[in-house]
């Protein structure tokens, strides 16, 4: 019994944190932010979550490409250009 009982407060502290998380995002999300205060549902949050997500790869990507160009469009040595990279990398 008492292992059911701790299988139902985990249950619950699961619950507490995926609701504490997600209402992290909803704050997070400029484009959940933008309208009104009111709670959206979870399923739209993490749908947003997901495609702000994309939308931030995509430009990445593109900063990513540009920056190539710029630094293959300067006069740099390979030690700086490898300096530069290191430096750039996560």
């Amino acid at each position: 019994m008492s292992g059911h009982r701790s299988s139902r407060g985990s249950k619950f502290t699961d619950q507490n944190e995926i609701n504490e998380l997600v209402s992290r995002l909803q704050v997070l999300l400029p484009q959940l932010n933008q309208r009104n205060n009111s709670r959206q549902s979870v399923s739209k949050i993490l749908q947003e979550t997901c495609s702000h997500i994309k939308n931030l790869q995509k430009e990445v990507e593109a900063l990513s490409e540009k920056l190539t160009k710029l630094m293959d469009s300067m006069d740099i040595s390979d030690i700086e250009r490898r300096a530069l990279e290191d430096f750039l990398q996560p």
